[in-house]
């Protein structure tokens, strides 16, 4: 009987011989996980036995990668994955480690339910609380906030947070929630942006969150960015970075030049409304960027000039107002439903 597949999708993987990182098409079974150059190829580039297997997440190996997860192998060998997204790499850490369980227990895999008990500081499930802390309406406002002759985009203080966790009884006193914010900053959740919050982080043997007013610090996923105080033109083009990430992801984009196809990551924001694309290996400003206000975004079955051998389905295509195209490639059809949906309601609401 074949395994079973639990979760496939992109993401981005440290090759075993060079220090090099790329995105690959990753499928986890119940006993290994499989992973592909491109999602149409029919023979795995490399296979991950989870048999004796450990998985350690956050991985903070690499200092400028965030969202790392490490599978080391019976045979003490290392594999080294990155998201592109806090959820996405907490659903990837949940499957392996219930599928490692089951293999050590001899049973069949069998997801458990998410509901976990955050009434008391010591059984907080920090991904729930992430997330509490997100909510637009009831979470944490992020600002934009000046110090030191810089400007912080999407950020908040490290009071503001300790305030908040006390203010949702998440904790009873301020060393208490300062432990958890702690916890939420070594998970990789929470990320210091100023110089003071840098200190605290790297300063001795355990991380410190800084209760203070002055420690400045942002979502691991948010739009933050930092700016010195400059032209007009670029606080312009800053402000394509203003708006709430809507949803994110990789794609599969066909380039406008050479019409070849491309693993992308892709963040939808709105208010203004704007989708900007990365290279999902690396850490740097984006790609490019799509406005997407009268826009139009519509499924569709084939692309012209596309190879048939680089596409296969769930395609669809942004035709912006200056009636620039664009081709892209979701993994499966409900993920394309989720992002056409997704960019038409920012199409229509955004600046």
């Amino acid at each position: 009987m074949e395994p079973q597949e639990i979760r496939e999708g992109y993401l981005v993987k440290k090759g075993t011989l060079l220090n090099s990182w790329s995105a690959v098409w990753v499928v986890l079974s119940e006993d290994g996980v499989d992973f592909y150059k491109k999602k149409t190829d029919r023979s795995p580039k490399g296979m991950i036995p989870l048999k004796g297997a450990t998985l350690s997440s956050p991985c903070q190996d690499f200092v400028k990668r965030m969202l790392v997860f490490k599978i080391t192998t019976e045979k003490k060998q290392d594999h080294f994955f990155q998201a592109s997204y806090v959820e996405e790499r907490e659903l990837w850490v949940k499957d392996i480690k219930r599928a490692i369980t089951c293999i050590q227990g001899g049973k069949k895999f069998a997801r458990k339910s998410t509901r976990r008990s955050i009434r008391l500081p010591e059984t907080v499930n920090l991904a729930v609380l992430y997330t509490e802390m997100k909510n637009q309406d009831e979470g944490v406002k992020e600002l934009k906030l000046e110090q030191e002759n810089r400007v912080f985009n999407h950020c908040f203080t490290g009071a503001t947070v300790i305030d908040w966790l006390i203010s949702k009884e998440k904790a009873r006193n301020r060393p208490e929630a300062l432990m958890l914010a702690t916890g939420l900053m070594n998970e990789g959740f929470l990320q210091p942006a100023g110089d003071l919050s840098k200190e605290g982080a790297e300063s001795g043997e355990q991380a410190a969150f800084l209760d203070e007013t002055k420690a400045l610090y942002y979502f691991a996923d948010s739009g933050f960015f930092c700016e010195g105080y400059s032209s007009d033109e670029d606080v312009l083009l800053k402000e394509e970075f203003r708006g709430n990430i809507i949803k994110q992801g990789c794609l599969v984009k066909q380039g406008h030049r050479r019409k070849n196809w491309k693993v992308r990551k892709f963040i939808l924001r709105d208010d203004p409304a704007y989708i900007h694309y990365y290279d999902p290996a690396k850490a740097d400003d984006p790609l490019g960027s799509i406005h997407l206000r009268g826009a139009v975004v519509t499924a569709v079955d084939y692309v012209p000039d596309a190879k048939k051998k680089d596409i296969d389905g769930n395609l669809f295509e942004i035709i912006t107002a200056d009636e620039t195209h664009y081709f892209l490639q979701a993994a499966t059809d409900q993920e394309r439903k989720e992002w056409i949906k997704a960019i038409q309601m920012v199409s229509k609401s955004g600046k």
